[in-house]
């Protein structure tokens, strides 16, 4: 193992770009298995538009342009998350959604989801929106002023938490700030009733019996997670899209590939 590393590390191949290969091949490997479109609605997890610091969950803009044209094209009809987390959606219907508060969410698919006419639910990390993250993340992520801009427009917000913890790994009192916290802030900055969380990483293990029980106590409706089939019990289920998502990937997506793929970190 101490060889390998070494290997790789005078190649200069970082952890990252082994977790991108992988995931790359995941996702191309799923998809050539055949499945007929089912009709299911699903919500689609996104993170960037245009901005690769952010990896695997960054899309080029036209592809993102790509995947709801060509979702339209192919009869979908897109409405509000909760209506598809509520079981009140029809067949062929799809959300979408962005995490974390990217900046790039609001400049370059924000016009896009306009222009197409598409409903979408931002999930704010609040602590990021004050400025927290401004040390690593510099002026990649929105700050409130962009945020009250989209809920102004029309976009649903949510809880993301305060500081994008895994919950796998707090105590509950730590669970229960990240929780009421953010709802609080968010709701205090923008007048508006914060009913949605989504969990940061939103993988199975990343969530608890104790983190659903103060989801609850903390007025939330709905927690978004990931794959329909490995999602934690009582969470809804999210489809992630990654920048290796391409015309074929993403048709399978929508068909449900990737109902028991979890993206990892």
């Amino acid at each position: 193992m101490a060889t390998w590393r070494r290997v790789l590390g005078r190649a200069r191949i970082r952890r990252t770009h082994l977790a991108a290969a992988r995931m790359c091949c995941e996702r191309n490997v799923l998809a050539l298995r055949r499945r007929p479109a089912d009709g299911t609605p699903r919500i689609l997890a996104y993170h960037a538009v245009g901005t690769p610091y952010v990896g695997n969950n960054d899309l080029a803009p036209q592809r993102f342009r790509h995947h709801l044209e060509s979702a339209l094209a192919a009869g979908y009809r897109f409405v509000h998350a909760d209506e598809i987390a509520d079981g009140r959606a029809p067949a062929k219907s799809l959300a979408v959604t962005f995490d974390d508060g990217i900046r790039s969410a609001a400049t370059t698919a924000a016009p896009v989801l306009a222009d197409l006419g598409i409903p979408w639910t931002l999930f704010v990390v609040s602590s990021w929106a004050d400025g927290a993250a401004r040390d690593w993340a510099g002026d990649m992520l929105m700050d409130w002023a962009d945020v009250e801009r989209l809920a102004a427009g029309g976009v649903r917000i949510g809880s993301h938490s305060v500081t994008h913890p895994n919950f796998g790994h707090l105590d509950s009192g730590e669970t229960a700030y990240e929780l009421e916290e953010s709802r609080r802030v968010i709701e205090s900055r923008l007048g508006v009733e914060v009913s949605d969380f989504a969990i940061p990483m939103g993988q199975s293990r990343d969530w608890t019996d104790v983190a659903a029980s103060a989801a609850r106590d903390a007025g939330y409706a709905r927690v978004y997670a990931q794959a329909e089939n490995t999602r934690f019990p009582g969470t809804v289920a999210r489809t992630f899209v990654t920048r290796w998502d391409h015309g074929l990937v993403f048709r399978r997506a929508l068909a449900g590939a990737y109902a028991d793929w979890e993206e990892w970190y």
